[in-house]
Formats: C-alpha cells, structure tokens, sequence
C-alpha cells in the first residue's frame, strides 16, 4: 500500500497566468465586446502535473510574461492517407514589421516610420505568410480604409491587420480575438490538416499554445516527425495535447523518448506509441512514470522483459492510475472467478487493456454471457487467460453470432471453446463461414462436429493440410461468398 500511495506524487499548484491577450481580451470583456459565453471559454486553463519543468520569470522581448512553456529565446532553441514532408514551412522574417504591434495587435508609435513609408506599406499591402507574394487590396478597398475610421479609434494599420486576418481566418476571427502575430504559426500547423475549428479546438483547451514561435512550434514537431510519428497523426496530437507545442525538445521531449527506449520500445513502434498516448509528456519521469513501472513490476507482478509488449499493447498504461485499475480488477476477477492472482497476471500481461475496460459495461456482460451458454466459472477462466481480449468483443455483433454458428452450423458443443478459444477472435466472415463453406463445397467436410483446428492455420496451410486444392481456388470462392452475403444484407436494408 505504501508503494501505491507513493506511486502518484501529485501537486495541486496550479499556475494561472495572464499574458497581455488574455488582459485585452478581460478589458474587451469589461466593455461588452464579449459575450458570456466566451468569457467561459477564455477561462479554462490546462493545469500541468510536472509543474517542475516550468518556468515562470520569463519575459518576451516585448515584456510581457510569456506562456509557462514557452521557448523562444535563441539559446534554447539551439538547445491513413500518408502525407509528405515537403511543406515549405516559415520563418519569422515573414512577418510585417512586427516590432511595430505591440502583444495587443495596436499600432506602436514610431517616430522612425515616415508618412511616404506608410503610406506605401497601405497601398501595396502586408505580405502574405503563406508565400512571399502581397495580398494586393482592390484599389477602392484601400482607399476606403485609408479614409474610414472605424468607430472613430481604429487607425489604418489595425484596418489592414483585420482584413489580412479576415480574409485568411474568417471564421477563426469571428471566434476568438485572432492575435496577427499567431498567423505564421497557424499557417505552419494548417500543413498537417488543421482547420479553422481545430484551431478554435486548441484556443479553448490551451490557448497558449497559439502564442508560440513559429520556429519553436517547427523545432518540436520535427523531433517527434524525427522519432517516428507520421505526419499525417501530428494534428490528432496536437488537438489532444496542444501543450506539445511548448515542450523543448532537450528538457522534456528527448527524455520521455530516452524512457520509452530504456523500457524496450524499438525505434518502428515509438511513433505509435506517442501518437497513442501524447499525454505522457506531460508526466514527470522520476515522480510519475518510473514509479508507475516500478508497480507494475513490484506489485501487479508483471515481468520486467514484457514491460515493451505491454505498453506497446496499451500505452495508456503508463498514464493512468495504475493502482487503482489494478486493485479493482483483481479483486472483481478472484470474487466473480475464483481466478487466482498468476491467471489475472497473465490476463494483464497478454491484453493490458482489461485494465481499461468497465466492470459494469465490459467485464461481467460478457462473463454472464459465456455463463449464459453453458460454461462454468473454470472454462470461462481458461478461456480467459488463453484468450483475454474475448473481453473486448462485441456480444451482438462477435460472440453471440459465433457462438450460433458453432451449434448449428459446424455442429460442435461449447465445451470445445476450452480447447479452441482462438474460435472466438477468428472473423465469421473472413475465416470461419468461408472455409466451412469451401471444404462442404469439395465434401471434404467430415460428419459429426466440424473440426475447429481447421480454422486456425494460415490460407496457404489450410489448402495443403484441409482442403487438397490451390491458394488461388480459395481465395475466389471466399470472395464469392462475400459478395454473396453484401448482396443479402444489401436485398434486407432495401
């Protein structure tokens, strides 16, 4: 017990921040400009559980406080469908003269800025930031916003500002208070598919998150492009843990890496475990995720040369409170089955997601339905322990359809399902009905139960071992029968 009270070190600080955004965004507030339902959405904050990597003192160069993450001091920076990596990505050199907005988007005073210097900046217009080429305004657009004062407070360089973040982001703009300097970092995060509701997304889960530097956001996503994430999973990243975007690669990206690696992870899987569990960057590696390894060894009794196949089977493992999970199951499992505590090691050990699954929803519905056919509590525990992830299958649409199938169809008694569990995870219609079908189709089919040893093997196997035919024969038949049956369920839904 002791061991599980350590396991999860947690503090309760919760750092609350205010940069000068969320300030004029308050004082907008205060006027009317916003509603209050976007005050709700400006207020939820993401509170981090390694608050010791943070850093609170820092200022950006315009002075402000910056985001709790954020790096953008040159020093530490030297510190299905596949998508190619050939994005022209940007740099902060595309900016229009950015040391003229301060962090509120205001036009900044400048005695070195001439009138011919603006009024050439209006007429030929900002540069686009996804290309080097001008957002040209028609001649009437500018010259209207040259002569209009909106509201009687708004000078022309907020005018042109607005029409740029418009016209790339409209509905973004309408949403939240679009800042112009975050637009070279959303144009960047649009090259992995985000969208405008992606985006509005991050704002209301991390709004920080926007406010990084383009370079930094690209330094970061590379690296983890670098150990294996595709890039087509990059956005699925992001929308769950924005907070990525603020994590520097030398003090906290490498080292979750390095743990991974330390654990037996290879190198061809450690983009899929990051893209399955971004979270776990957020966890400290001596406070969280050792202790979490170490339960797992020390108390559930996992061994510790599985320790890669079990997280590479559920990486949610390393993030989620491990003791409780484990207790509640362990203890469901040796009441409601007598199992003993080596039979639910191997369960875990073989299928770490049962781990995850609900006692109420997942566990005993599908117990009480393999009890509901016949079978005492030791078949359902050898059947368990052989064959785990039974407890992850759909009851209408997987175990209750085979379980049909194999009493009358193959003519074979439940208690074959001990010796044959395997029976349970094979699919109905890609395995099972089309060899059963082909070997009646040959009379090669014996009399009596059908043999479910026959399932097991591979294709290319079962035509030498059962069949007697050709790979190519079989393949055909089976394909045929599929067409088959969609024509069915097609001829029923019509």
């Amino acid at each position: 017990m002791a061991a599980s009270m350590s396991l999860y070190p947690y503090n309760p600080l919760l750092y609350f921040s205010t940069p000068s955004c969320f300030r004029s965004q308050l004082r907008n507030l205060e006027r009317g400009h916003l509603g209050s339902a976007r005050l709700k959405r400006l207020v939820k904050l993401a509170a981090h559980s390694n608050p010791k990597i943070l850093k609170t003192n820092r200022k950006s160069k315009y002075g402000d406080a910056l985001s709790l993450y954020d790096s953008d001091e040159d020093d530490e920076e030297m510190d299905e469908d596949d998508d190619e990596d050939d994005d022209d990505w940007l740099s902060d050199e595309e900016f229009a003269e950015p040391a003229k907005f301060d962090v509120s988007n205001k036009r900044l005073k400048s005695k070195a800025v001439k009138r011919k210097d603006r009024e050439r900046e209006w007429e030929w217009g900002l540069r686009s930031f996804d290309n080097e080429q001008s957002i040209r305004l028609p001649r009437s657009e500018r010259v209207a916003s040259l002569q209009r004062n909106e509201s009687g407070n708004v000078v022309n360089g907020d005018t042109v500002s607005r029409n740029v973040k418009n016209k790339k982001y409209p509905r973004l703009s309408e949403e939240i208070p679009l800042d112009l300097k975050w637009l070279p970092l959303l144009d960047y995060l649009s090259t992995f598919g985000m969208k405008e509701s992606h985006f509005i997304q991050i704002y209301e889960r991390h709004m920080q998150a926007l406010q990084i530097n383009v370079g930094s956001a690209q330094e970061r996503l590379e690296y983890l492009m670098s150990v294996g994430v595709k890039h087509r999973d990059v956005r699925r990243i992001l929308l769950r843990q924005p907070q990525i975007l603020e994590y520097t690669v030398e003090n906290n990206l490498k080292s979750r890496v390095a743990f991974l690696r330390a654990l037996g992870i290879p190198n061809s899987r450690m983009g899929q475990i990051i893209a399955a569990a971004p979270s776990l960057f957020s966890y400290s590696v001596e406070n969280s995720l050792k202790p979490t390894v170490r339960y797992l060894v020390e108390e559930v009794g996992i061994k510790e040369k599985d320790l890669g196949k079990v997280i590479q089977l559920s990486p949610q493992i390393l993030v989620q409170r491990i003791d409780i999970s484990w207790n509640m199951r362990y203890m469901f499992l040796t009441k409601e089955l007598g199992a003993p505590r080596d039979s639910i090691v191997k369960m875990v050990t073989k299928h770490p997601q049962l781990l995850h699954y609900s006692i109420d929803d997942g566990l005993l519905p599908r117990i009480n339905f393999l009890r509901s056919i016949g079978m005492k509590n030791s078949d359902i525990l050898k059947v368990l322990t052989s064959l785990t992830q039974v407890l992850s299958l759909s009851l209408e649409e997987n175990l209750k359809p085979k379980y049909l199938y194999l009493v009358n169809e193959l003519n074979n008694e439940v208690q074959s399902l001990t010796k044959y569990p395997m029976y349970l995870s094979l699919s109905l219609d890609q395995r099972i009905r089309p060899r059963h079908r082909f070997l009646v189709s040959l009379k090669k089919a014996p009399k009596g139960p059908f043999p479910l040893g026959s399932l097991v093997p591979t294709d290319e196997c079962f035509c030498q071992q059962w069949a007697g035919t050709s790979l190519d024969k079989y393949l055909a038949f089976r394909q045929r029968l599929l067409l088959q049956k969609f024509a069915e369920k097609y001829e029923r839904k019509m």
